[in-house]
């Protein structure tokens, strides 16, 4: 039996808690990057929103009924691409998570060269201002279908209580959670805290991208790009010195 068919043996309790230690931390950072490429998105793109899909079905209703700052082409373009985005990560996925190589890191690598397309692509067209008064669809078009990989990537994951998209279920299993009677077990206690790592992510993301807005949308969305190319080979290189398994999830 070759070393790559053997089955993997249990790992430790230690071992255990440490793995989903590693997760929470590169969900949470992974949570953090959705809102801060939300925050670009919004504040110089035209009042769009690339990872809140809900968001912009919003903004789509107020377009038609006549009020809100954004027109319909904006919110369409970006949700269009998401589902895009969203099935060309389950395709691909599904044929890493086939070969079981790296599945979690390559899907990253994905999503990131995209973002770094997006940012090069608003530098060049745009030059290094923000898009705020004259919106590109091409530019919203691929951060939108990054983030619809990213969000098959974390639903294919499967981390308990970590989307790193969506905030009102983190939010409501949290207060759920604290206020039910059920007993307290490790278990439960690691949700809870990947819970409000969720809520606190978004909102930490939103500040950091507002913070990096005055330096264009362009070079806003270099940096994250640049931030999740890191934890995708971040999360190879640590695999081979087995501090994270093979892959993140697997």
């Amino acid at each position: 039996m070759d070393e790559e068919s053997r089955p993997s043996p249990s790992p430790s309790p230690s071992s255990a808690r440490r793995r989903e230690r590693e997760q929470t931390i590169v969900m949470s950072t992974l949570t953090v990057l959705a809102g801060a490429v939300d925050a670009i998105s919004f504040l110089t793109m035209g009042h769009v929103f690339t990872a809140l899909a809900t968001g912009n079905v919003l903004f789509l209703s107020f377009a038609v009924a006549g009020e809100g700052q954004s027109s319909a082409l904006r919110p369409v373009v970006s949700l269009l691409a998401f589902v895009l985005g969203a099935v060309a990560g389950s395709l691909l996925t599904s044929r890493l998570v086939a070969h079981r190589r790296h599945w979690f890191a390559a899907a990253l690598a994905g999503e990131g060269a995209l973002l770094a397309v997006a940012g090069a692509t608003a530098l060049a067209r745009n030059g290094s201002g923000s898009l705020t008064e004259d919106p590109d669809n091409l530019v919203i078009a691929i951060v939108a279908f990054a983030m619809g990989m990213r969000a098959d990537t974390a639903l294919r994951a499967a981390v308990p209580g970590m989307p790193t998209l969506l905030l009102q279920v983190s939010l409501i299993r949290l207060i759920h959670g604290l206020t039910s009677d059920t007993p307290e077990t490790p278990h439960r206690h690691t949700i809870r805290v990947r819970l409000v790592a969720t809520v606190l992510g978004i909102f930490a993301g939103g500040v950091l991208g507002t913070l990096i807005t005055p330096w264009g949308t362009g070079r806003a969305l270099l940096a994250v790009a640049a931030a999740v190319l890191i934890i995708a080979g971040l999360n190879v290189v640590l695999a081979r010195y087995r501090l994270l398994a093979p892959d993140l999830i697997g």
